[in-house]
């Protein structure tokens, strides 16, 4: 099956082990094949993983572009476990992420763990309006 992307001016891609830069104009590129590929808007630096979803995302994103579980399984499910633990909502996400590396979908995997992601974010707001503080740090019914 082809893949169709669009790059913006400036905007990267990696494909397989390669990252691509568009040029100065809009591209569209049809991309025919297995290996990875990832946008760079989709991307986590590894110093940016930080929070337990942030650092399943990371681990499944580099599952993904390995195209193996070998390398990353052991921390994967120390990170899923405890994330489960801390957080028990997370099961179903994290049991859909668990089914889709266990049957080889690693990109489904991926999709699944922006959705961990998204939920975790959740969790954080709910506590911090539960705590009565805002996102920028202020208790409420302090000015900003």
């Amino acid at each position: 099956m082809t893949l169709k992307v669009e790059l913006k001016p400036g905007e990267r891609i990696v494909i397989g082990r390669s990252v691509v830069t568009n040029g100065a104009a809009r591209t569209q590129l049809l991309i025919d094949g297995s290996d990875p590929v990832l946008r760079e808007r989709d991307i986590l630096k590894e110093k940016d993983a930080d929070t337990p979803a942030k650092r399943i995302y990371y681990a499944v994103q580099m599952m993904y572009l390995s195209g193996s579980i070998d390398k990353v399984a052991k921390i994967y499910t120390t990170l899923t476990r405890d994330a489960v633990r801390a957080a028990p909502s997370m099961l179903p996400i994290v049991d859909r992420i668990n089914n889709h590396v266990l049957t080889g979908s690693l990109y489904k995997a991926f999709r699944e763990a922006r959705t961990l992601v998204a939920h975790e974010k959740g969790i954080f707001e709910h506590a911090e309006r539960r705590a009565g503080v805002r996102s920028d740090g202020a208790e409420d019914g302090e000015p900003a």
